[in-house]
């Protein structure tokens, strides 16, 4: 197989490995003497809550919300879709139908919640006094900032009533479940989609202290939320238990078993790498020229695995995720050398907010290009990637664990 077939092979049984129809019936409960009502976040919870109705035997309803696209056909669970990264109105009133719906439940009924990432964005429901409009402007700043999704959904759950185990505390004392698919290093419940039925650790003086260490304008809403000592997530829930179902080193484990099944040896740098997406691609070179120079953990013919969530601190004006932007960086430190090959993309199908899931390099990355340093100065890289038809476009996947990073290092 042609290293650019097995590196895209790689990826897609990462993807594959993360499927909710492959992973969530194991996982259902007991059916319960009171009602099923099925609540959910994210980019995976629609193919999730599919999967709920092709394999419970009894009675449902329920609504989750997913991003725009992200949908999947059920027939008693209502799918609203919404916009991702940025919230909207869609997503705002989504949440709040959401919330309605488990309140007033009994300790017989059971709230089977399906969360996965993306959830943050699109079940946003802006606590007074902070506004919509208020929210996407600090939304916006943030996702330029560099700042982590830990730092983020801090923020975040602090604003909003329903993230941050709002959602589970409004639905006592009926007993909830969630079903997580995890897309964060560490795979943290509370990070997970912002938390919404599971205790929160963070606190108001965190959230204040990552918009103080990002020098973000804070927007008079906002500030006053954020100053008020009731508007503290709870750090302690009855009745709520959860289950991660998937996460990135399960899928990380499918591609290292597909690469030795083709020849290769496999290094797996784990599923919680973290930093500036440039930094992280150029710890990736030289860990690649170690291993050329016969210095490295393991001897080519090899492949170098990795998953986590990298950052960008966006300065230019060009077009691209962290994916992609890793992926220039990458190709700019290895400089042509050749038998080198790698592939970077987000397993949800969507690197930022562009319609590819990453990139491939290649040995000629760069000679086939021009001016690979400026398009990277800019954020450029989709357009970088565009040009020489090396974008990874696979559409929606309906699952989500993280970005899944691959180097191929020939003999």
């Amino acid at each position: 197989m042609l290293p650019r077939d097995l590196l895209r092979a790689l990826f897609d049984a990462a993807i594959a490995a993360a499927q909710p129809a492959l992973r969530v019936p194991r996982f259902l409960p007991p059916r319960p003497k009171g009602r099923v009502v099925v609540v959910g976040a994210g980019k995976a919870s629609a193919a999730m809550a599919k999967a709920v109705e092709d394999n419970w035997d009894g009675e449902l309803s329920g609504l989750v919300v997913t991003r725009y696209g992200h949908g999947a056909l059920c027939r008693k669970i209502e799918i609203v879709e919404a916009a991702h990264p940025v919230p909207d109105e869609a997503g705002m009133n989504g949440a709040a139908r959401m919330l309605a719906n488990v309140k007033g439940l009994g300790p017989d009924d059971l709230v089977l919640a399906l969360i996965s990432g993306g959830g943050s964005a699109v079940l946003s429901l802006p606590a007074s006094p902070v506004t919509l409009d208020e929210l996407r402007a600090l939304t916006s700043s943030l996702l330029k900032s560099g700042a982590n999704i830990v730092e983020m959904n801090t923020v975040r759950k602090h604003l909003s009533s329903i993230a941050g185990g709002r959602l589970a505390q409004a639905a006592q004392p009926a007993r909830v479940l969630t079903l997580a698919i995890s897309d964060v290093p560490g795979d943290d419940p509370s990070t997970i989609g912002s938390g919404p039925t599971v205790p929160d650790p963070t606190t108001l003086e965190q959230a204040r202290a990552v918009l103080a260490k990002y020098k973000i304008a804070v927007p008079p809403g906002i500030a006053a939320r954020l100053a008020d000592p009731a508007s503290e997530t709870p750090k302690s829930l009855a009745n709520a238990a959860y289950k991660l179902i998937a996460a990135p080193l399960q899928s990380l484990d499918a591609a290292a078993a597909l690469a030795k099944k083709h020849g290769y040896a496999v290094h797996s740098l784990g599923p919680d790498l973290e930093g500036e997406s440039r930094d992280v691609a150029r710890a990736q070179a030289e860990l690649v020229r170690a291993i050329r120079a016969g210095r490295g953990p393991v001897k080519a013919p090899c492949v170098v695995l990795s998953g986590g969530e990298t950052t960008v601190t966006v300065r230019g004006k060009g077009r691209g995720g962290r994916d992609a932007e890793f992926a220039l960086a990458l190709a700019i430190e290895l400089d042509g050398m050749p038998g080198v090959w790698g592939i970077a993309g987000d397993t949800d199908g969507i690197d930022g907010t562009e319609d590819n899931a990453g990139a491939i390099v290649a040995p000629d990355t760069l000679s086939r290009g021009t001016d690979a340093r400026a398009f990277l100065a800019d954020n450029d890289a989709y357009t970088y990637f565009k040009a020489l038809g090396d974008l990874v476009v696979t559409g929606p996947t309906h699952t989500n664990v993280n970005d899944f990073r691959a180097i191929l290092v020939a003999s």
